[in-house]
């Protein structure tokens, strides 16, 4: 069990969670102890102050929280690394899932190269907590791949990743790697990789009974991005460690679905590449045949995601399955639209789009659709090709992304494209900085409500 849950019940210290607007009248049926410590100690009862409370042999007697709203969970994760040590459970139970996964995603620490600050204080689990640490343990997973620089997490290592969690629930993979990419029809997922000494693959992992629903998720692989010819400033390549938390997010989605036993006929696809610089790098204008036929002019090379997305997509797609997810970190565009808590989606079904936005709103795990409209299209033209990967005015570079992709992918395959951050840029309560993992629980609740 993680270091930040208990099943101890005994001496569990307990915390009251009081909306801000309420706490006046909380404070005025406290007795009066509790009501000249608070007074004494100065405490405002505004969103995020927190008291210990003592008894009167100076032990803790009750931990005292306020919020700004009692479904705004977030709050809570700032309490395990700010708490002494100990077990500690909350006194309202109406909420207290969601306060424990805030609980547990506050907790995380990325401990692979420097010992962790501090050691969080526990919360007492509820009787059935299988959804909890299914949820945090899989974010775990992702923030951790994300975190975790290139030259511990290359293409390599992100399918050897992929294989120990395919170990963990039976399940199969299958590697496509090197020269092999060519001989088999990825021809853009071998020149996006090719450049890199560590060579490009595409991991395709299976799980769940054929006869299920199939549900296709890919996850943009780019282990690292030095933007290729069209070399990075040093500054825009600092985090692109960070470009393969598709596949991480991919990973961790898949790892939500096993450990539920959902029943679904699961398929698994990242295109792994690392976008380097060297001889054989490929160039602006060239021109490659993708595996679906269409041929791709390169305006740009750091437009390389949606390439290896592209073959991943075609793959998909022959199998026709009933939903095809494809998560990424492709555009800044996304960013600056959106900023960097929010997820941008795109997709060709409205009713898909809706559902998955309410759920993204009901787990505060927040997406925005972005349209991917048609009048935009002609900004990918060219005059050698069937399309350009990079638009040359640079407007709604998000929007032009979603459309290359859009390409690929036969309007009655029901598809979702996400396109986001995947990275905390400051420490906020549950979320520390660094890789962070967007949609998964909204997507992970709606394929529960959908498939259980």
């Amino acid at each position: 069990m993680l270091n930040c849950f208990s099943e101890n019940t005994e001496q569990a210290k307990t915390i009251t969670v009081i909306p801000a607007n309420e706490y006046s009248t909380w404070l005025g049926k406290q007795n009066d102890f509790t009501q000249n410590w608070l007074r004494t100690t100065h405490f405002r009862g505004e969103p995020g102050n927190t008291s210990i409370i003592p008894d009167l042999s100076g032990g803790i007697a009750t931990v005292l929280y306020c919020i700004s709203d009692l479904k705004n969970f977030w709050g809570i994760g700032s309490l395990p690394l700010i708490l002494p040590e100990g077990v500690y459970k909350f006194e309202n139970e109406t909420h207290y899932n969601n306060y424990a996964i805030a609980w547990g995603l506050g907790s995380y620490q990325f401990s692979r190269y420097k010992k962790p600050t501090k050691t969080p204080a526990q919360l007492l689990l509820p009787k059935d907590a299988t959804e909890i640490i299914n949820i945090v343990e899989a974010i775990y997973l992702v923030r951790d791949l994300i975190n975790t620089p290139t030259d511990d997490m290359g293409p390599s290592e992100l399918a050897q990743a992929t294989v120990e969690l395919s170990k963990s629930f039976n399940a199969s993979v299958k590697q496509i790697i090197g020269d092999d990419l060519l001989t088999q029809n990825y021809a853009q997922i071998h020149t996006v990789g090719r450049a890199s000494d560590d060579a490009p693959r595409l991991l395709d992992m299976r799980w769940g009974d054929p006869t299920h629903p199939r549900v296709t998720l890919i996850g943009k692989g780019v282990c690292f991005d030095t933007g290729g010819l069209d070399l990075k400033p040093s500054a825009g390549m600092l985090l692109m460690k960070k470009d393969m938390a598709g596949g991480a997010h991919a990973l961790g989605l898949a790892r939500m679905i096993m450990t539920a036993k959902l029943p679904i006929n699961l398929r698994l696809l990242i295109p792994a590449v690392e976008n380097s610089v060297s001889g054989n790098a490929y160039r602006p204008g060239d021109i490659i045949k993708s595996r679906k036929g269409i041929t791709v002019e390169i305006g740009n090379t750091d437009a390389e995601g949606r390439l290896v997305i592209a073959d991943a997509l075609a793959e998909a797609v022959t199998e026709n399955p009933e939903l095809l997810i494809d998560f990424s970190t492709l555009t800044g565009a996304a960013r600056v639209a959106l900023g960097t808590d929010i997820a941008a989606l795109f997709s060709n079904n409205d009713a898909l789009s809706t559902a998955i936005m309410a759920h993204g709103e009901q787990q505060q795990d927040y997406i925005w659709r972005l349209p991917l409209f048609g009048g935009y299209r002609e900004a990918l033209n060219s005059n050698i090709a069937d399309i350009n990967n990079s638009s040359a005015d640079g407007y709604a570079g998000a929007i032009t992304a979603g459309l290359f992709l859009k390409e690929f992918v036969p309007n009655e395959i029901p598809w979702i494209h996400f396109d986001m951050m995947a990275w905390n840029l400051k420490t906020k309560p549950g979320k520390p900085a660094g890789g962070e993992a967007m949609t998964l629980r909204a997507v992970f609740s709606y394929l529960v409500e959908k498939y259980s």
